[in-house]
């Protein structure tokens, strides 16, 4: 913890060694249904080893799938960020029986157990003991009715949920607790640079640095809007001149990416300022190097679970313009962090105005900073886990108590 130390606030630290006393070699399993692509994945890259670093026995399994599964499960996800989707009896069958499989594979012992999503939650079927919770981080505020409703007989099994946002939390007969997602301020995606390492990754990806860039980080996920982002930057590129850049890594569990990969590389087409980079999974000094390099981040998502590149752009002190979508209203305070946006329109006044204004744009970068320094640094997420674990362990104690 001592990494942390004048990075994090103090008071962060003190309650997760304070914690660590009472759960200390206790065991921690984490379950989800990718290793690689997607915030999740992300942090407990990072939160494993913090966690294992105090003293509690952390672990993180995957389930495995095919390829009908994870079609199902994209279909679940996009119903519950409210698409419409039809999903079969049949369907959920199959949902069940490869949550079944897998029950049988992994190791279910263990003192806490956090369940990612809607992949893996009919887990819940087969625990042997412990305290289960669901983490949901996806936007669940106005979900298809029928989808929510079948997922929900399993999410009232578990003794609690966790939610990113308030609004994405239903009323369910379980303890409920909101904590946003997190980025970590010393991993390669977050830490200091040389302006040498910038430099060489932008010359390796073969981008000029002689006019101002335009950076979005995400998946290629229509809920991300890459040809509304495409949409906007054509319209500041009338009175501008800039660069947009494109950049996601694929998802293991996300069998649209290539769909919408392929969209956006055509829509693009004959626009030579635009690069669109597939990136490897865990490229995350290229991703630090470009964020570092932009001059304006872009989250433009229409339905979004939180959006950490918000945080990661803010951490580096660049202002974010970001869709009203999900988490990224906590992150970005509109007009003093960056601006929220509701269209392509909308985007591209903002890219205009903070191009064309560079103190307001560093004085948002230096507001920005500071804001996830006191609300979305990784180990205020390790603090809220351990004590809702806590919480969950000592029913009817104040954690103030500690």
């Amino acid at each position: 913890m001592e990494r942390y130390s004048g990075i994090s606030p103090k008071g962060d630290l003190l309650l997760i060694m304070r914690l660590c006393e009472t759960l200390k070699n206790r065991t921690f399993l984490h379950i989800n249904s990718t290793r690689s692509g997607g915030g999740v994945a992300e942090i407990l890259h990072r939160m494993l080893p913090i966690l294992e670093e105090i003293g509690v026995a952390a672990r993180w399994e995957i389930i495995e799938g095919d390829k009908r599964f994870f079609d199902i499960t994209k279909k679940i996800h996009n119903a519950l960020h409210g698409r419409t989707e039809k999903i079969t009896k049949d369907m959920w069958d199959y949902h069940f029986e490869i949550n079944k499989r897998n029950a049988e594979s992994i190791n279910l012992n263990a003192d806490a157990v956090l369940i990612h999503d809607p992949q893996p939650v009919p887990l819940i079927e087969f625990k042997k003991g412990g305290k289960w919770i669901w983490r949901c981080h996806i936007d669940v505020s106005n979900p298809q009715k029928d989808v929510y409703e079948y997922l929900r007989r399993y999410c009232e099994r578990y003794e609690a949920a966790i939610f990113s946002v308030s609004k994405f939390a239903k009323a369910m007969p379980l303890s409920e607790f909101i904590i946003p997602p997190s980025i970590d301020p010393i991993s390669e995606k977050n830490m200091e640079l040389s302006n040498d390492e910038i430099k060489g990754t932008l010359n390796r990806f073969q981008i000029p640095a002689d006019r101002p860039i335009i950076l979005q980080v995400s998946r290629f996920d229509r809920f991300k809007d890459p040809i509304g982002v495409i949409k906007a930057y054509k319209d500041v590129r009338k009175y501008n001149d800039c660069i947009l850049i494109l950049a996601g890594s694929p998802a293991t569990d996300d069998p649209e990416g290539e769909i919408v990969l392929n969209e956006v590389k055509e829509f693009a087409e004959g626009s030579p300022d635009i690069h669109i980079l597939l990136l490897p999974p865990f490229s995350d000094r290229d991703i630090n190097a470009l964020q570092r390099a932009s001059t304006i981040v872009l989250q433009k998502s229409l339905k979004e679970g939180f959006g950490l590149t918000v945080s990661e752009a803010m951490w580096k002190g660049k202002p974010v313009i970001g869709g009203a979508a999900g988490g990224i209203p906590l992150q970005i305070i509109h007009g003093v962090t960056g601006f929220l946006v509701h269209s392509v329109e909308g985007t591209a006044f903002r890219i205009r105005q903070i191009l064309n204004n560079p103190e307001m744009a560093k004085r948002m970068g230096g507001t920005g900073r500071e804001y996830v320094r006191n609300n979305f640094l990784i180990t205020r997420q390790v603090r809220d886990y351990l004590s809702v674990w806590y919480s969950l362990e000592n029913k009817g104690k104040n954690i103030l108590e500690l």
